[in-house]
Protein backbone atom coordinates (compact mmCIF):
# COMPACT_ATOMS: atom_id res chain seq x y z
CA UNK A 1 0.00 0.00 0.00
CA UNK A 2 1.04 3.59 -0.52
CA UNK A 3 2.53 5.00 2.70
CA UNK A 4 0.37 7.59 4.55
CA UNK A 5 3.25 10.07 4.63
CA UNK A 6 3.75 9.71 0.88
CA UNK A 7 0.05 10.16 0.22
CA UNK A 8 0.02 13.28 2.35
CA UNK A 9 2.97 14.69 0.44
CA UNK A 10 1.31 13.95 -2.86
CA UNK A 11 -1.93 15.53 -1.73
CA UNK A 12 -0.04 18.73 -1.04
CA UNK A 13 0.86 18.89 -4.72
CA UNK A 14 -2.82 19.15 -5.65
CA UNK A 15 -2.62 22.90 -5.11
CA UNK A 16 1.05 23.37 -6.07
CA UNK A 17 2.32 22.19 -9.49
CA UNK A 18 5.14 19.69 -9.30
CA UNK A 19 7.33 21.98 -11.42
CA UNK A 20 7.89 24.16 -8.39
CA UNK A 21 9.58 21.44 -6.33
CA UNK A 22 13.12 22.32 -7.51
CA UNK A 23 14.76 25.51 -8.62
CA UNK A 24 15.31 25.43 -12.37
CA UNK A 25 19.04 25.46 -13.21
CA UNK A 26 20.04 28.76 -14.80
CA UNK A 27 21.13 28.78 -18.43
CA UNK A 28 24.19 30.90 -19.20
CA UNK A 29 23.64 33.68 -21.80
CA UNK A 30 27.40 34.07 -22.36
CA UNK A 31 27.85 30.38 -23.07
CA UNK A 32 24.85 30.37 -25.40
CA UNK A 33 26.33 33.34 -27.27
CA UNK A 34 29.70 31.62 -27.57
CA UNK A 35 28.03 28.51 -28.98
CA UNK A 36 26.05 30.51 -31.57
CA UNK A 37 29.20 32.43 -32.56
CA UNK A 38 31.01 29.13 -33.04
CA UNK A 39 28.20 27.85 -35.25
CA UNK A 40 28.32 31.02 -37.34
CA UNK A 41 32.10 30.60 -37.73
CA UNK A 42 31.54 27.58 -39.99
CA UNK A 43 30.49 30.00 -42.75
CA UNK A 44 27.54 28.00 -43.96
CA UNK A 45 25.77 25.01 -42.48
CA UNK A 46 23.66 24.34 -45.53
CA UNK A 47 22.73 20.66 -45.81
CA UNK A 48 24.31 20.49 -49.29
CA UNK A 49 27.57 22.10 -48.13
CA UNK A 50 30.72 20.09 -47.44
CA UNK A 51 30.41 17.16 -45.07
CA UNK A 52 34.20 16.67 -44.95
CA UNK A 53 35.83 20.11 -44.80
CA UNK A 54 37.25 20.46 -41.26
CA UNK A 55 36.48 24.18 -40.99
CA UNK A 56 33.55 25.12 -43.24
CA UNK A 57 30.17 23.55 -43.85
CA UNK A 58 27.62 21.24 -42.28
CA UNK A 59 30.12 18.46 -41.59
CA UNK A 60 32.39 20.64 -39.49
CA UNK A 61 29.39 21.98 -37.55
CA UNK A 62 28.10 18.48 -36.81
CA UNK A 63 31.55 17.37 -35.69
CA UNK A 64 31.72 20.32 -33.33
CA UNK A 65 28.29 19.48 -31.91
CA UNK A 66 29.36 15.89 -31.30
CA UNK A 67 32.53 17.13 -29.56
CA UNK A 68 30.48 19.39 -27.30
CA UNK A 69 28.28 16.44 -26.32
CA UNK A 70 31.40 14.38 -25.60
CA UNK A 71 32.76 17.17 -23.39
CA UNK A 72 29.48 17.30 -21.46
CA UNK A 73 29.49 13.52 -21.12
CA UNK A 74 33.00 13.55 -19.68
CA UNK A 75 31.89 16.10 -17.07
CA UNK A 76 29.01 13.85 -15.96
CA UNK A 77 31.07 10.66 -15.79
CA UNK A 78 30.07 9.30 -19.19
CA UNK A 79 26.33 9.79 -18.75
CA UNK A 80 25.80 10.56 -22.46
CA UNK A 81 26.08 8.15 -25.36
CA UNK A 82 26.83 9.94 -28.63
CA UNK A 83 25.12 8.50 -31.70
CA UNK A 84 25.19 9.74 -35.28
CA UNK A 85 22.36 8.49 -37.46
CA UNK A 86 22.13 9.10 -41.18
CA UNK A 87 20.07 8.35 -44.27
CA UNK A 88 19.86 9.52 -47.86
CA UNK A 89 17.10 11.92 -48.88
CA UNK A 90 16.11 13.34 -52.25
CA UNK A 91 13.64 16.09 -53.12
CA UNK A 92 13.13 19.38 -54.96
CA UNK A 93 15.76 21.06 -52.75
CA UNK A 94 18.22 18.19 -53.19
CA UNK A 95 17.47 16.72 -56.64
CA UNK A 96 20.69 14.70 -56.68
CA UNK A 97 20.12 13.41 -53.16
CA UNK A 98 22.06 14.11 -49.97
CA UNK A 99 23.11 12.23 -46.86
CA UNK A 100 21.37 13.77 -43.86
CA UNK A 101 23.00 13.12 -40.51
CA UNK A 102 21.69 13.86 -37.02
CA UNK A 103 23.91 14.04 -33.95
CA UNK A 104 22.28 12.56 -30.84
CA UNK A 105 23.36 12.53 -27.21
CA UNK A 106 21.42 9.95 -25.20
CA UNK A 107 21.16 10.22 -21.41
CA UNK A 108 19.78 6.89 -20.26
CA UNK A 109 17.19 7.11 -17.49
CA UNK A 110 16.74 4.92 -14.44
CA UNK A 111 13.34 3.63 -15.54
CA UNK A 112 12.05 2.04 -18.70
CA UNK A 113 14.73 2.78 -21.35
CA UNK A 114 12.00 3.11 -24.00
CA UNK A 115 10.38 6.01 -22.11
CA UNK A 116 11.99 8.96 -23.93
CA UNK A 117 11.93 12.76 -23.93
CA UNK A 118 13.41 14.45 -27.03
CA UNK A 119 14.89 17.97 -27.10
CA UNK A 120 15.80 19.08 -30.62
CA UNK A 121 16.96 21.94 -32.81
CA UNK A 122 18.24 21.98 -36.39
CA UNK A 123 21.88 22.74 -37.07
CA UNK A 124 21.59 23.52 -40.81
CA UNK A 125 21.22 27.05 -42.25
CA UNK A 126 20.36 28.75 -45.54
CA UNK A 127 20.17 32.10 -47.35
CA UNK A 128 17.52 33.48 -49.74
CA UNK A 129 17.92 30.74 -52.33
CA UNK A 130 17.41 27.37 -50.60
CA UNK A 131 19.69 25.76 -53.21
CA UNK A 132 22.61 28.14 -52.54
CA UNK A 133 25.08 26.13 -50.46
CA UNK A 134 28.20 28.21 -51.17
CA UNK A 135 27.35 31.68 -49.81
CA UNK A 136 27.81 32.48 -46.14
CA UNK A 137 24.67 31.49 -44.24
CA UNK A 138 25.31 32.37 -40.57
CA UNK A 139 21.96 31.03 -39.36
CA UNK A 140 22.45 32.62 -35.95
CA UNK A 141 18.82 32.60 -34.83
CA UNK A 142 17.58 30.07 -37.41
CA UNK A 143 18.61 27.82 -35.96
CA UNK A 144 21.88 28.41 -34.17
CA UNK A 145 19.70 29.46 -31.26
CA UNK A 146 17.94 26.07 -31.11
CA UNK A 147 21.22 24.19 -31.50
CA UNK A 148 22.85 26.16 -28.67
CA UNK A 149 19.73 25.61 -26.54
CA UNK A 150 19.93 21.83 -27.00
CA UNK A 151 23.61 21.77 -26.03
CA UNK A 152 23.01 24.00 -23.00
CA UNK A 153 20.03 21.84 -21.95
CA UNK A 154 22.33 18.82 -22.11
CA UNK A 155 24.86 20.60 -19.89
CA UNK A 156 22.20 21.38 -17.30
CA UNK A 157 20.09 18.22 -17.33
CA UNK A 158 23.12 15.91 -17.42
CA UNK A 159 23.91 17.09 -13.88
CA UNK A 160 20.78 15.30 -12.68
CA UNK A 161 19.45 11.76 -12.88
CA UNK A 162 16.09 11.14 -14.51
CA UNK A 163 13.50 8.39 -14.71
CA UNK A 164 13.08 8.75 -18.48
CA UNK A 165 15.81 8.68 -21.11
CA UNK A 166 16.51 12.14 -22.54
CA UNK A 167 17.72 12.43 -26.13
CA UNK A 168 19.39 15.70 -27.17
CA UNK A 169 19.19 15.98 -30.97
CA UNK A 170 21.00 18.23 -33.47
CA UNK A 171 19.11 17.81 -36.74
CA UNK A 172 20.21 18.40 -40.33
CA UNK A 173 18.12 18.90 -43.45
CA UNK A 174 15.33 21.01 -41.95
CA UNK A 175 15.61 23.73 -44.56
CA UNK A 176 15.57 21.21 -47.41
CA UNK A 177 12.45 19.33 -46.33
CA UNK A 178 12.27 18.61 -42.58
CA UNK A 179 14.48 15.61 -43.27
CA UNK A 180 16.33 15.65 -39.96
CA UNK A 181 13.02 15.59 -38.11
CA UNK A 182 11.82 12.73 -40.27
CA UNK A 183 15.05 10.81 -39.65
CA UNK A 184 14.70 11.32 -35.90
CA UNK A 185 11.05 10.23 -35.85
CA UNK A 186 11.82 7.11 -37.88
CA UNK A 187 14.74 6.30 -35.60
CA UNK A 188 12.52 6.64 -32.53
CA UNK A 189 10.03 4.27 -34.12
CA UNK A 190 12.68 1.72 -35.12
CA UNK A 191 14.17 1.79 -31.60
CA UNK A 192 10.77 1.18 -30.03
CA UNK A 193 10.94 4.43 -28.12
CA UNK A 194 7.70 5.51 -26.44
CA UNK A 195 8.18 9.23 -26.83
CA UNK A 196 6.63 11.19 -23.97
CA UNK A 197 7.50 14.54 -25.57
CA UNK A 198 9.35 16.01 -28.53
CA UNK A 199 10.41 19.61 -27.83
CA UNK A 200 11.45 21.29 -31.07
CA UNK A 201 13.30 24.60 -30.70
CA UNK A 202 13.49 26.63 -33.89
CA UNK A 203 14.17 30.41 -33.92
CA UNK A 204 14.24 30.92 -30.15
CA UNK A 205 16.81 33.68 -29.66
CA UNK A 206 15.39 36.99 -30.86
CA UNK A 207 13.12 39.66 -29.40
CA UNK A 208 12.81 42.23 -32.23
CA UNK A 209 9.96 42.10 -34.73
CA UNK A 210 9.97 43.27 -38.33
CA UNK A 211 7.86 46.30 -37.38
CA UNK A 212 10.16 47.30 -34.52
CA UNK A 213 8.10 45.61 -31.80
CA UNK A 214 10.13 44.13 -28.94
CA UNK A 215 8.75 41.03 -27.20
CA UNK A 216 11.13 39.72 -24.55
CA UNK A 217 8.68 38.22 -22.07
CA UNK A 218 6.83 35.69 -24.22
CA UNK A 219 7.55 32.54 -26.19
CA UNK A 220 5.15 30.89 -28.61
CA UNK A 221 4.44 27.17 -28.35
CA UNK A 222 2.69 25.56 -31.32
CA UNK A 223 0.70 22.32 -31.01
CA UNK A 224 -1.74 20.33 -33.09
CA UNK A 225 -5.37 19.68 -32.10
CA UNK A 226 -6.78 17.09 -34.51
CA UNK A 227 -3.96 14.57 -34.73
CA UNK A 228 -1.96 14.06 -37.92
CA UNK A 229 -1.57 10.40 -36.95
CA UNK A 230 -5.30 9.71 -36.66
CA UNK A 231 -7.20 8.10 -39.50
CA UNK A 232 -10.60 9.44 -40.49
CA UNK A 233 -12.39 7.17 -38.03
CA UNK A 234 -10.14 8.42 -35.23
CA UNK A 235 -10.72 12.03 -36.19
CA UNK A 236 -14.47 11.52 -36.25
CA UNK A 237 -14.32 9.82 -32.85
CA UNK A 238 -12.39 12.82 -31.48
CA UNK A 239 -14.95 15.19 -32.98
CA UNK A 240 -17.77 13.16 -31.47
CA UNK A 241 -16.32 13.27 -27.96
CA UNK A 242 -15.25 16.94 -28.18
CA UNK A 243 -11.54 16.23 -27.90
CA UNK A 244 -10.28 18.56 -30.62
CA UNK A 245 -8.37 20.63 -28.05
CA UNK A 246 -7.01 17.71 -26.04
CA UNK A 247 -4.68 15.58 -28.15
CA UNK A 248 -1.31 14.60 -26.63
CA UNK A 249 0.53 17.52 -28.24
CA UNK A 250 -2.04 20.01 -27.00
CA UNK A 251 -1.64 18.44 -23.54
CA UNK A 252 2.12 18.93 -23.89
CA UNK A 253 1.62 22.61 -24.73
CA UNK A 254 -0.54 22.97 -21.62
CA UNK A 255 2.27 21.37 -19.62
CA UNK A 256 4.62 24.01 -21.03
CA UNK A 257 2.23 26.71 -19.78
CA UNK A 258 2.25 25.09 -16.35
CA UNK A 259 6.06 24.97 -16.35
CA UNK A 260 6.24 28.68 -17.08
CA UNK A 261 3.69 29.57 -14.42
CA UNK A 262 5.38 27.41 -11.80
CA UNK A 263 8.79 28.94 -12.50
CA UNK A 264 8.09 32.70 -12.48
CA UNK A 265 11.80 33.50 -12.23
CA UNK A 266 12.17 32.38 -15.85
CA UNK A 267 10.07 35.39 -16.78
CA UNK A 268 8.30 33.99 -19.82
CA UNK A 269 4.65 33.81 -20.70
CA UNK A 270 3.87 30.74 -22.81
CA UNK A 271 1.58 31.72 -25.68
CA UNK A 272 0.08 28.38 -26.69
CA UNK A 273 -0.87 28.78 -30.35
CA UNK A 274 -3.56 26.30 -31.35
CA UNK A 275 -2.10 25.18 -34.67
CA UNK A 276 0.77 22.80 -35.47
CA UNK A 277 3.11 25.57 -36.64
CA UNK A 278 3.14 29.11 -37.95
CA UNK A 279 0.69 29.87 -40.76
CA UNK A 280 1.58 27.70 -43.78
CA UNK A 281 5.03 26.98 -42.37
CA UNK A 282 6.57 23.92 -40.76
CA UNK A 283 9.28 22.51 -38.53
CA UNK A 284 11.03 19.33 -37.46
CA UNK A 285 8.33 18.36 -34.96
CA UNK A 286 5.81 17.66 -37.72
CA UNK A 287 7.24 14.22 -38.66
CA UNK A 288 6.94 13.21 -35.00
CA UNK A 289 3.28 14.24 -35.05
CA UNK A 290 2.73 12.07 -38.12
CA UNK A 291 3.93 9.05 -36.11
CA UNK A 292 1.71 9.90 -33.14
CA UNK A 293 4.34 11.35 -30.79
CA UNK A 294 3.45 14.36 -28.62
CA UNK A 295 5.44 17.21 -30.16
CA UNK A 296 5.50 20.99 -29.91
CA UNK A 297 7.50 23.84 -31.37
CA UNK A 298 9.05 26.68 -29.37
CA UNK A 299 9.54 29.93 -31.33
CA UNK A 300 10.17 33.54 -30.37
CA UNK A 301 7.27 35.79 -29.42
CA UNK A 302 7.82 37.98 -32.49
CA UNK A 303 9.80 37.35 -35.69
CA UNK A 304 11.98 39.58 -37.85
CA UNK A 305 11.79 38.28 -41.40
CA UNK A 306 14.63 40.54 -42.58
CA UNK A 307 16.86 38.26 -40.51
CA UNK A 308 15.57 34.87 -41.64
CA UNK A 309 16.46 33.08 -44.89
CA UNK A 310 18.18 36.18 -46.29
CA UNK A 311 21.38 36.84 -48.21
CA UNK A 312 23.78 39.00 -46.22
CA UNK A 313 23.34 42.51 -47.64
CA UNK A 314 22.25 46.10 -47.04
CA UNK A 315 19.68 47.69 -49.34
CA UNK A 316 18.52 51.31 -48.99
CA UNK A 317 19.98 51.40 -45.51
CA UNK A 318 18.11 48.25 -44.50
CA UNK A 319 20.20 45.38 -43.20
CA UNK A 320 19.39 41.76 -44.08
CA UNK A 321 20.81 38.49 -42.78
CA UNK A 322 20.60 36.15 -39.80
CA UNK A 323 23.51 37.43 -37.71
CA UNK A 324 24.53 37.22 -34.06
CA UNK A 325 24.08 40.94 -33.38
CA UNK A 326 20.34 40.62 -34.00
CA UNK A 327 19.90 38.15 -31.12
CA UNK A 328 18.98 38.51 -27.44
CA UNK A 329 20.93 35.98 -25.38
CA UNK A 330 19.34 36.63 -21.98
CA UNK A 331 16.04 35.85 -23.72
CA UNK A 332 17.50 32.66 -25.23
CA UNK A 333 18.66 31.67 -21.74
CA UNK A 334 15.08 32.00 -20.46
CA UNK A 335 13.70 29.85 -23.27
CA UNK A 336 16.41 27.30 -22.47
CA UNK A 337 15.42 27.34 -18.79
CA UNK A 338 11.80 26.74 -19.76
CA UNK A 339 12.80 23.71 -21.85
CA UNK A 340 14.88 22.41 -18.94
CA UNK A 341 11.99 22.83 -16.51
CA UNK A 342 9.51 21.07 -18.81
CA UNK A 343 11.85 18.27 -19.90
CA UNK A 344 13.04 17.69 -16.35
CA UNK A 345 9.46 17.40 -15.10
CA UNK A 346 8.41 14.98 -17.81
CA UNK A 347 11.59 12.93 -17.43
CA UNK A 348 10.89 12.57 -13.70
CA UNK A 349 7.28 11.51 -14.25
CA UNK A 350 5.91 8.12 -15.26
CA UNK A 351 4.50 7.77 -18.79
CA UNK A 352 0.99 9.08 -19.35
CA UNK A 353 -1.84 6.50 -19.16
CA UNK A 354 -2.29 4.80 -22.53
CA UNK A 355 -6.04 5.37 -22.47
CA UNK A 356 -8.79 6.83 -20.32
CA UNK A 357 -12.44 5.83 -20.64
CA UNK A 358 -15.47 7.56 -19.17
CA UNK A 359 -19.02 6.42 -18.50
CA UNK A 360 -22.08 8.12 -17.08
CA UNK A 361 -24.70 8.61 -19.76
CA UNK A 362 -28.13 9.42 -18.29
CA UNK A 363 -26.53 9.75 -14.86
CA UNK A 364 -25.54 12.51 -12.46
CA UNK A 365 -22.15 10.87 -11.83
CA UNK A 366 -19.20 10.06 -14.07
CA UNK A 367 -17.01 6.98 -13.86
CA UNK A 368 -13.39 7.45 -15.02
CA UNK A 369 -11.23 4.40 -15.78
CA UNK A 370 -7.64 4.41 -17.02
CA UNK A 371 -4.86 2.07 -18.06
CA UNK A 372 -2.52 1.50 -15.08
CA UNK A 373 1.03 2.82 -15.43
CA UNK A 374 3.99 0.92 -14.01
CA UNK A 375 5.79 2.82 -11.23
CA UNK A 376 3.06 5.43 -10.88
CA UNK A 377 2.61 6.33 -7.22
CA UNK A 378 -0.72 8.00 -7.89
CA UNK A 379 -2.94 9.44 -10.59
CA UNK A 380 -4.38 12.90 -10.85
CA UNK A 381 -7.89 12.95 -12.26
CA UNK A 382 -8.69 16.22 -14.02
CA UNK A 383 -12.00 17.65 -15.15
CA UNK A 384 -13.39 20.94 -16.36
CA UNK A 385 -16.62 22.36 -17.61
CA UNK A 386 -17.11 21.61 -21.30
CA UNK A 387 -17.05 25.28 -22.30
CA UNK A 388 -13.55 25.78 -20.86
CA UNK A 389 -10.08 24.94 -22.22
CA UNK A 390 -8.13 24.75 -18.93
CA UNK A 391 -8.51 22.06 -16.29
CA UNK A 392 -10.28 23.56 -13.29
CA UNK A 393 -10.64 20.63 -10.86
CA UNK A 394 -8.55 17.63 -9.90
CA UNK A 395 -8.43 14.74 -7.49
CA UNK A 396 -5.40 12.65 -6.49
CA UNK A 397 -5.91 8.89 -6.35
CA UNK A 398 -3.22 6.57 -4.89
CA UNK A 399 -2.08 3.91 -7.35
CA UNK A 400 -3.02 1.09 -4.98
CA UNK A 401 -6.62 2.32 -4.90
CA UNK A 402 -7.16 0.94 -8.39
CA UNK A 403 -7.55 2.50 -11.82
CA UNK A 404 -11.12 3.69 -11.54
CA UNK A 405 -12.97 6.45 -9.71
CA UNK A 406 -16.57 7.66 -9.50
CA UNK A 407 -16.94 11.43 -9.56
CA UNK A 408 -20.24 12.07 -7.86
CA UNK A 409 -22.44 14.91 -9.13
CA UNK A 410 -20.07 15.61 -12.03
CA UNK A 411 -22.30 15.23 -15.09
CA UNK A 412 -20.59 13.65 -18.10
CA UNK A 413 -22.40 15.78 -20.70
CA UNK A 414 -21.20 19.02 -19.14
CA UNK A 415 -17.55 18.17 -18.44
CA UNK A 416 -14.34 16.92 -20.02
CA UNK A 417 -12.01 14.52 -18.20
CA UNK A 418 -8.37 13.44 -18.23
CA UNK A 419 -5.82 11.54 -16.17
CA UNK A 420 -2.09 12.09 -15.50
CA UNK A 421 0.32 9.63 -13.88
CA UNK A 422 2.17 10.95 -10.81
CA UNK A 423 5.59 9.96 -9.43
CA UNK A 424 6.48 9.66 -5.75
CA UNK A 425 7.92 13.19 -5.79
CA UNK A 426 4.80 14.64 -7.42
CA UNK A 427 6.14 14.88 -10.98
CA UNK A 428 3.30 14.49 -13.48
CA UNK A 429 2.98 13.14 -16.98
CA UNK A 430 0.97 14.98 -19.59
CA UNK A 431 -2.79 14.46 -19.34
CA UNK A 432 -4.49 11.69 -21.32
CA UNK A 433 -7.92 12.84 -22.46
CA UNK A 434 -10.89 10.71 -21.49
CA UNK A 435 -13.37 9.13 -23.81
CA UNK A 436 -11.36 8.09 -26.86
CA UNK A 437 -10.29 4.54 -27.71
CA UNK A 438 -6.52 3.87 -27.71
CA UNK A 439 -4.87 4.78 -31.00
CA UNK A 440 -3.82 1.74 -33.02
Amino acid sequence: MIRPALLAALLLTAATPAFAKDETPAADPARLKADVEKLVSFGTRHTLSSATDPKRGIGAARNWGATEFQRISKACGGCLTIDRIADRFEGPRAPDGVIVENVLAIQKGSGDPAHVVLIAGHIDSRVSDPMNFTSDAPGANDDGSGTALVIEAARLLSKQKHRATIVYALLSGEEQGLWGGRLLARHAQSQGWRVAAMLNNDIVGGTHGLDGTIVDDRVRVFSEGIRASEDLAGQLARRGIGGEDDGPSRALAKAAIRAGQANPAIGLEVLAVRRPDRFRRGGDHLPSLELGYPAIRFTVGVEDYDHQHQDLRTENGRKYGDTVDEMDFPYLARVTALNVALAGELAAAPPAPASVSIDGAVSSDTSVTWTPVADAAAYRIYWRRADKSDWSDSKLVPADAGAKILLESVQIDDHFFGVAAVATDGAESIVTFGGLPPQK
